[in-house]
């Protein structure tokens, strides 16, 4: 909101950076404060370690990303569009933080309606806005799609955002880690491209609530992201690649946490349709076959996941044209 009402840019820079600095205090006094009135966790019955996540805090992405959505609104670029897409988030968070505080976890019919309604909003008002053009940041070459096509390939992007990245949050530290690390890339991508305005403050400011909740969330965590962070953080990923106008790029920037979460979605996907098991040797999600089958510790899982994205992103950026 301030950000609209000023034109000099040094001053634009500093009301977003006073509000990236609000966003780590406000969510690290928040975390604080609420996390004992949160949810608690029970575990997770196959995850291995599941048993030690019992009686913590779970549902922190409620406090987390509401403090974005507030410092967004007030300190960041603000624009219908973007306002919507912080409903949006909120909506998603708001489903995962009543599927945290259920006594009975919601079955997969229900989130899996109400992630398509989101993932559906998302490329509605994505292709509003921006058209359909797509941009493939490798090859140096945009194509123009059909909105049709558009919006369907948009919906499963977002789809599968919101859901690896729910899979992925099964370590301490590593969901919100790799989500910076992904941020961090597509904000590189946008800049390279020549639309970082579009995103810059936004990236700022999640990068910032992330940040103050890892200090809580390091091994060994005090509290768990639970759905409510982690499904709005897919949605926000999906957000921000479609907003680079290379969406394809997500692929490469969210590779690690595609495979994570996405080889156990595959697995359970072969089994039922197929009826067999082609990796039956893997455990997943992934970092549960490091874990359990590699011998590395939660620290080791997340420092070299971080540090294979890093590389991957590294050297996509540098072939982007």
């Amino acid at each position: 909101m301030l950000y609209q009402f000023i034109t000099d840019a040094d001053t634009k820079n500093t009301v977003i950076l006073i509000g990236a600095l609000l966003a780590f205090v406000l969510t690290f006094i928040a975390l604080r404060l609420f996390r004992d009135k949160l949810p608690t966790d029970g575990g997770r019955e196959f995850a291995v370690d599941g048993s030690k996540s019992i009686g913590k805090p779970r549902g922190a992405g409620i406090v987390f990303i509401i403090v974005y959505t507030v410092i967004s609104l007030f300190f960041g670029n603000l624009s219908l569009e973007s306002f919507l897409y912080c409903l949006l988030i909120i909506f998603c968070m708001l489903t995962g933080f009543f599927d945290d505080a259920a006594a009975n976890p919601w079955g997969e019919m229900r989130k899996g309606v109400l992630d398509l309604a989101v993932s559906v909003m998302t490329a509605l008002v994505y292709v509003w806005h921006n058209g359909s053009d797509v941009h493939f940041a490798l090859a140096g070459v945009t194509v123009h799609f059909h909105p049709v096509v558009f919006v369907i390939l948009a919906v499963m992007l977002v789809w599968a955002s919101i859901n690896v990245t729910n899979c992925c949050d099964g370590v301490d530290g590593l969901c919100g880690t790799l989500s910076i690390t992904s941020g961090i890339s597509i904000f590189a991508l946008a800049f390279l491209l020549g639309n970082a305005e579009k995103i810059g403050s936004g990236m700022l400011f999640m990068v910032m609530v992330l940040l103050a909740y890892l200090w809580y969330n390091s091994t060994p965590s005090r509290l768990l992201m639970g759905d409510a962070g982690s499904r709005a953080i897919g949605v926000f990923l999906a957000i921000n690649i479609l907003l680079t106008g290379a969406p394809f790029m997500f692929l490469i920037l969210c590779l690690i946490i595609l495979l994570d979460g996405g080889l156990g979605l595959l697995k359970v996907t072969i089994i039922r349709v197929f009826k067999v098991n082609p990796m039956k040797n893997l455990r997943t999600p992934l970092h549960d076959h490091f874990r359990k089958k590699g011998g590395w510790s939660n620290t080791q899982v997340v420092n070299r996941f971080m540090i294979l994205q890093a590389l991957i992103s590294l050297i996509a950026l540098g072939m982007v044209k």
